[in-house]
């Protein structure tokens, strides 16, 4: 029996062929260290050289590199040096409601693309309610009626567009906050202690993030994008609800926490291997400056362990009066992004992060308006503390195109 598992195992060794290549950077010729190239089951990085050596019968393979678009290529290349094109994004977001193909919001993105240095989109693919962008083929999602109110009727013409147009394109997934996931599934649903289905100020009901199908069923719409032709897969709201006395099915402890968000991201990466796209989780602004995971389960330690970039909320709003030393952060937009970014030092690669910046009023401190100077001042600091890029939120989905222009 030995000898026959022997022998079985290297009858396999023998079908997995090994394949070598070297993956430089487009422009300098320069070795890329620690790019990863994947096929649909196994990883391997890049040395100093960057040379690489991946076991496999397969015949397409996935180049990741922080900082450089993704890069596929098949076994029978007529090389063996591929050349990344370096790449940092410069992304608008375009809302739910706004990426009809055939919407005034999009066609002014298209605008502002064709005529400025603007390359990427973030599209919502799956709200906060949990309604999707279009359809789907997760059957379990088609249920509960979540592509009924889809803005793409065709995701096929829609991505052929963004292609047409080299645009970079980012899939922006909610993954615990769904309300329609949760009461159709209230097994699995938050609770209050009471036993009812929590749901927060916004009445959506969350479901419960140590749940195994709630991660399922999420990582099925993100390989859903995946294989549509996304480049990238945004996480947001991957992370427990900021409220004490919930009821979970598991003890919320941070261990537990930052425990679950991991498998989280882990199942998802070996999900969406095979498409070779890059994973991005949204967090807080404060993520750069706590020690603790906040009490919902993200610290930049855990999270750099299993997705290629953070998307930190980095908001001047968003940090309360007196933070940095200044009375009202909001009045120091560069100052607020280039110091949270800076102080990221040791934990993280700042080429791995990527930050969401401010495109809308100060609501928190004086009520300014965030006009060019603002905007201009963040993506500054960004490029000044070496991000690989940074996207602008605007709920609206309305932006200037002067605001990208010298």
């Amino acid at each position: 029996m030995k000898k026959l598992l022997f022998l079985s195992l290297l009858f396999q060794t023998l079908l997995c062929a090994s394949f070598s290549g070297v993956i430089l950077d487009k422009n300098t010729s320069k070795p890329i260290v620690q790019a990863i190239i994947s096929d649909s089951k196994h990883s391997v990085k890049t040395d100093e050289n960057g040379s690489f050596s991946i076991q496999s019968d397969e015949e397409l393979f996935h180049v990741k590199a922080y900082g450089y678009r993704p890069f596929s290529f098949s076994k029978d290349s007529n090389t063996t040096t591929f050349k990344l094109e370096s790449f940092h994004v410069k992304a608008l977001y375009l809302s739910f409601w706004g990426a009809n193909i055939n919407s005034k919001t999009i066609k002014r993105i298209l605008h502002i693309i064709d005529n400025t240095d603007i390359n990427t989109v973030v599209v919502d693919v799956k709200n906060e309610y949990g309604s999707t962008s279009y359809k789907t083929s997760f059957k379990q999602a088609n249920s509960y009626g979540a592509w009924h109110k889809r803005t793409i009727k065709n995701i096929e013409k829609f991505m052929e567009l963004m292609k047409s147009k080299n645009i970079y394109t980012i899939a922006r997934i909610v993954v615990f906050k769904d309300e329609l996931q949760a009461s159709n599934n209230p097994q699995y649903a938050i609770k209050k202690k009471n036993g009812e289905i929590w749901r927060n100020h916004d009445n959506m009901a969350w479901v419960d993030p140590f749940d195994t199908r709630a991660h399922k069923y999420t990582i099925a719409i993100a390989e859903d994008a995946a294989k549509v032709g996304f480049d990238e897969i945004n996480f947001d709201y991957i992370r427990f609800p900021a409220k004490k006395g919930l009821i979970f099915c598991q003890e919320n402890t941070q261990e537990n926490r930052i425990k679950a968000i991991g498998e989280f991201l882990e199942d998802a990466q070996k999900k969406l291997r095979k498409y070779g796209v890059f994973i991005s989780v949204d967090t807080y602004g404060n993520i750069c400056w706590s020690k603790d995971d906040n009490n919902i389960g993200q610290t930049i330690v855990s999270l750099a362990k299993h997705a290629d970039y953070l998307a930190p909320m980095l908001y001047p709003s968003g940090f309360s009066k007196g933070s940095f030393y200044f009375e009202y952060p909001s009045e120091h937009p560069y100052e607020v992004i280039f110091r949270s970014i800076k102080n990221t030092k040791g934990r993280i690669q700042t080429t791995r992060i990527r930050p969401w910046l401010q495109y809308f009023k100060d609501y928190a401190h004086k009520k300014r308006y965030y006009k060019k100077f603002e905007v201009n001042e963040q993506i500054r600091a960004a490029q000044d503390v070496n991000t690989s890029g940074w996207m602008l939120w605007s709920p609206s989905s309305k932006y200037h195109i002067e605001y990208f222009q010298n």
